[in-house]
């Protein structure tokens, strides 16, 4: 193997996220809180909403709107989250120490919750040395609610967040190191706003030093607030489309950035938009996924299953059952890792997104058999062997 280190860096949203594992989303505790019309701060099965938000749109206070919705029940667990932290996480520990370093870049605030954030880190291989203490405010956090019943049995969250420290952190905190690396991710910028908003010229500014670029969405319930009939933007112009070599969403937020209708109608327009590649995943059902020969050799729009043996461990009870709750970000960081593996072995356009797209599979079905999106390894190496064995059956599953 190379004597090169592959660096990947991300920045985006990091967060702790307190799971309760056994809400009913059609009990009348959630109903009472349920959303009414797009974007009026209520509660939806696998969205997301602001403390502040749902606080004006229930006129309560958030602690009385939680209680009332769980009761006397604590959380069950807490763990790390957040699309850009998870991923790299994950990213991490599917990586050898050897040949990759894996860092993440952004804030926390003044209060006991970083301090449990950075205790879970230090059990990871993530490099963590530009992740900073900035400011008073709370470190952001999201109370996962979940409902293991819904969707017959699939299971489906709903999130509600906190932006906290991240509403503070600028474009002018990523140091030159950042824009440094081999590969830059940024991960659910729609909760680290200044970020986002700006994500154009950051982009911009990692494809003039040549890194790959890599965009992984969360739902965007800013601007779906503001005007619940436009596109979701990412960035200020659409000029990020071209400038994103892989981007990374789910179904809802694929159609919502692309102002369609239909997960097809939306692969049509990131094609037809210049990205590069894209993968749009969507729960239980089919995965789609596209690139224009630029990073990967050329694939048309195409669509690819779930993992089955994932699928039957799960029906079948054979593994664990854990919860969906950071699926999508570590399939995130499956797909990341691939990219890094594939860079150092190797040339740009030769790459091969089906090989990325199991890993990715491999690395969300997993996270379906522990609680919250962070896998703590009882020894090094421990989850790439895991994910490993389902990337090859996924594999031979699709051949």
């Amino acid at each position: 193997m190379s004597n090169k280190i592959v660096t990947i860096s991300g920045t985006g949203c990091a967060l702790a996220d307190f799971l309760y594992p056994n809400v009913r989303f059609q009990s009348q505790q959630f109903i009472e809180f349920a959303s009414k019309q797009t974007g009026d701060g209520g509660l939806s099965p696998g969205k997301l909403v602001f403390t502040d938000e749902l606080e004006k749109f229930a006129q309560q206070p958030y602690l009385y709107i939680l209680s009332a919705i769980i009761g006397k029940t604590s959380f069950n667990s807490f763990n790390v989250g957040g699309p850009a932290l998870v991923s790299l996480i994950n990213a991490s520990q599917l990586l050898p120490k050897n040949n990759f370093e894996v860092s993440y870049y952004g804030c926390y605030g003044n209060d006991e919750i970083a301090k449990l954030i950075i205790s879970i880190i230090k059990k990871t291989p993530l490099n963590f040395d530009n992740y900073i203490k900035f400011g008073n405010e709370r470190t952001a956090f999201t109370d996962v609610l979940s409902d293991p019943t819904f969707d017959n049995g699939n299971g489906e969250r709903s999130f509600i967040n906190n932006i906290g420290a991240s509403l503070n952190y600028t474009p002018q905190m990523l140091p030159k190191s950042f824009f440094e690396s081999d590969i830059v991710c940024f991960g659910g910028t729609a909760l680290v706003p200044q970020i986002h908003d700006n994500l154009t010229s950051l982009l911009q500014k990692a494809k003039s030093n040549h890194c790959v670029t890599v965009v992984n969405t969360v739902y965007d319930f800013k601007n779906e607030k503001a005007n619940p009939n436009a596109c979701w933007p990412l960035g200020n112009t659409a000029e990020s489309f071209k400038l994103i070599d892989l981007l990374i969403m789910d179904c809802e937020e694929a159609i919502k950035i692309s102002g369609t209708n239909t997960i097809n109608d939306a692969s049509e327009y990131f094609k037809q938009q210049g990205v590069s590649a894209f993968i749009i995943t969507n729960g239980s059902k089919n995965v789609f996924a596209y690139s224009n020969g630029n990073l990967f050799k050329a694939i048309d729009i195409t669509q690819f299953p779930i993992s089955e043996v994932v699928k039957n461990e799960l029906e079948n009870n054979l593994k664990p059952k854990g919860d969906t709750t950071g699926c999508g970000d570590n399939f995130a960081g499956g797909v990341i890792a691939s990219v890094a593996m594939q860079l150092l072995n190797q040339t740009v356009g030769n790459f091969n997104i089906v090989e990325a797209l199991a890993w990715g599979v491999a690395s969300g079905g997993f996270t379906c058999f522990y609680l919250g999106g962070t896998y703590i390894e009882k020894t090094e190496g421990e989850k790439l062997n895991i994910i490993a064995d389902y990337q090859n059956l996924y594999l031979k599953q699709i051949e």
